[in-house]
């Protein structure tokens, strides 16, 4: 069975930093694009990054310059690193993936910045 397990939320002052990892589980999995998204109380989803199996990489305009997503191949598991972050970065962060041609979501994990 697949599964996306996040962790690495909570809550930090603004300018602050925190990592988010998302580990996929299962057996033989080959993980291709993996994705952070965020939905903020009363707004909709919004994708934050992504990077593919070889690494490349995309952000969110509202992000880039502050997070850095990244990769474990081997450990299939993706990572988020938030610097410098604001108030309005609050929201559940969860990840996201197709293998073998499903999609997978993390049960979400909450970021909370105050001012």
């Amino acid at each position: 069975q697949v599964q996306l397990v996040e962790s690495g939320g909570g809550l930090v002052q603004a300018g602050g930093s925190l990592r988010l990892s998302c580990a996929a589980s299962g057996s033989d999995i080959i993980v291709n694009t993996m994705r952070w998204y965020r939905q903020a109380p009363g707004k909709q989803r919004e994708l934050v990054a992504a990077i593919t199996r070889g690494g490349t990489t995309n952000y969110a305009d509202s992000v880039k310059g502050r997070f850095t997503i990244s990769r474990d191949n081997a450990k299939n598991t993706v990572y988020l690193q938030m610097n410098s972050l604001k108030p309005e970065d609050t929201a559940v962060y969860s990840c996201n993936a197709f293998i073998w041609g499903y999609e997978y979501w993390g049960q979400g994990t909450q970021v909370t910045v105050s001012s």
